[in-house]
């Protein structure tokens, strides 16, 4: 609820600073004394538009400052919390400055804000009627809000909000790849093409550098058998060979090594010798013998190396990674496949996805057409009690099936009213009457008052054309909506005042060079002058005042 209101140099208001109460407080004054220049200021903290007229007459700015108390308002604390606005104690401070200019800066609970985040987050803690452009009655959205909260929808609501969400997910994908449906295939195809050549290559890790290996040895396999055949016979073969020459050296080293034990080692190494030696040629007959000089064999290797370098040359990547670039083909084509790809699978999705949002959106719309009769027969009623006698008030709700989808359903919601015999229903928001439109937000409230709670409410002259005992029904409907919640009204009759749980009076204080308003919270002795003042106009009597006490009782 509203806890405290500072004002300085608004309109004629020099410096006010007022402490709010929960209940119903009721504000009255002579004509023209201001008593709504402070409904106009707590306007301008919830994001009404301001301009230069509002600074007082000699004052650089004016200075609006509004505390509320959010402890029973979680939407609220919520929506702080989101922007990062949050406050320790459950206090929300909204701050307005305007200058003389007209230029205007607002902050909540010290943070800078926009008009925009003052309107969302007013909307959650005031509610005003009367005549102000302020009034959440005259927005379909709002409307639409007030059926919900009264019916209790809810978990229909979040159901709805959640087919809607999975079907405009399908439905995007859907459309986007509806446009790219034709680069989508002809990617498809470019893949499988290329896929498809290097699935033919075949190409196996490694081979490449053991081809290179094979092409170096058949392109000289002559030299390198001729070199292996000239080393075989000259370790071997030939006469003397190497093998011969050891051997008898070894036979004259061991009949010396008789006389002298010392040339045992060098004869042991160079027996080691000759069997390398030996082992060697064998080797290398062997492999003279292997090497086979094909034509046709050199020439199907240099083919392949060459495929394998201009299949490198058109994925531009080196040879060795053209296995790794037939995977990555391999994935994205499985990925293109897939169903988040396939056009008519997603198509069918999207279908079901919209029957179930529609099978939602129709068991809300049921929900909302039972809640309307309800609300509509007993604010109809309400506008009887309140003087506005064969006055009808009804809730249209009609499910446009061929509309686009959206996430609070497919319902049109309008409140129609007629205010008086005989006059055909039109929209709330057609209303002409000031009067009457509070009138008939009374009623809604009264109505949906159970159901539909925000910390405060404020009425502007909802007495506007009733009195005697309608004003009384008034008075007491206003005080009885003040038991759960803060209530602010302004007022120009006593039976309404006289209901209130605070009654501020506000006046007009007339100075040589300039006027200001002055508001004081009436004591009890006080409020009996107050409303003897309403009952009785400008000479009180000791019966008014007696009529305003027993009132007051």
């Amino acid at each position: 609820m509203l806890t405290h209101i500072h004002i300085r140099d608004f309109a004629i208001i020099e410096t006010l600073d007022l402490e709010l109460h929960a209940g119903m407080t009721a504000l009255t004054g002579e004509t023209g004394a201001g008593k709504s220049i402070l409904l106009d200021a707590i306007g301008l903290v919830l994001g009404d538009k301001a301009d230069s007229n509002t600074v007082r007459h000699g004052a650089d700015k004016a200075d609006l400052t509004l505390s509320v108390d959010i402890t029973q308002t979680p939407f609220a604390r919520d929506w702080l919390e989101t922007q990062g606005m949050e406050h320790e104690d459950d206090t929300c401070i909204l701050r307005r400055v305007i200058t003389a200019q007209g230029k205007s800066r607002a902050w909540i609970n010290g943070s800078p804000a926009n008009l925009t985040q003052l309107r969302e987050l007013g909307e959650q803690l005031v509610d005003i009627h009367g005549q102000h452009e302020h009034q959440s009655l005259m927005k379909k959205d709002a409307q639409r809000h007030l059926l919900d909260g009264f019916a209790g929808n809810d978990n229909l609501l979040e159901h709805t909000r959640n087919a809607w969400q999975a079907w405009k997910k399908l439905h995007e994908r859907v459309t986007a790849l509806s446009q790219q449906n034709q680069q989508h295939q002809e990617r498809v195809e470019l893949l499988r093409f290329q896929a498809h050549e290097l699935e033919a290559l075949a190409l196996q890790a490694d081979e490449p550098e053991q081809l290179d290996e094979e092409l170096n040895r058949l392109a000289n396999a002559e030299q390198l058998r001729a070199t292996a055949e000239q080393g075989y016979a000259q370790l071997y073969d030939n006469e003397p060979s190497l093998y011969a020459i050891l051997g008898r050296l070894m036979h004259d080293l061991a009949q010396q090594a008789q006389l002298d034990n010392r040339l045992e080692p060098p004869l042991e190494l160079l027996t080691s010798a000759q069997i390398q030696v030996q082992e060697a040629s064998v080797q290398l007959r062997d492999y003279a013998e292997s090497l086979d000089i094909d034509p046709a064999r050199l020439q199907a290797v240099e083919n392949r190396i060459a495929d394998i370098r201009s299949f490198a040359r058109k994925y531009r990547t080196d040879p060795r990674l053209l296995p790794e670039k037939l995977l990555s083909i391999q994935t994205e084509l499985a990925q293109l496949g897939g169903d988040d790809y396939d056009l008519e699978t997603l198509e069918k999705q999207c279908q079901a996805a919209a029957d179930h949002y529609r099978k939602q959106a129709s068991n809300l719309s049921k929900a909302r057409i039972k809640a309307a009769q309800q609300l509509s027969a007993g604010v109809t009623k309400a506008m009887q009690q309140l003087g506005m006698q064969g006055g009808q008030f009804t809730i249209t709700v009609n499910s446009e099936t061929q509309t686009a989808f959206q996430a609070s359903g497919m319902d049109s919601i309008e409140f129609t009213v007629s205010a008086n015999p005989g006059q055909p229903l039109k929209s709330l928001m057609k209303v002409a009457s000031g009067g009457e439109l509070s009138r008939i937000s009374l009623a809604i409230q009264m109505i949906a008052a159970q159901k539909v709670t925000l910390p405060a409410l404020i009425f502007d002259e909802v007495d506007t054309g009733i009195g005697g005992g309608i004003a009384e029904v008034v008075g007491k409907q206003l005080r009885a909506l003040g038991t759960n919640r803060q209530v602010l009204c302004v007022t120009h009759l006593p039976q309404v005042a006289s209901q209130a749980h605070q009654h501020y009076k506000v006046t007009k204080i007339k100075g040589k060079q300039h006027t200001s308003t002055g508001i004081e919270q009436l004591s009890h002795a006080l409020r009996i002058e107050e409303i003897a003042r309403m009952i009785g106009g400008v000479e009180i009597t000791p019966a008014t005042r007696a009529l305003a006490e027993e009132m007051l009782g």
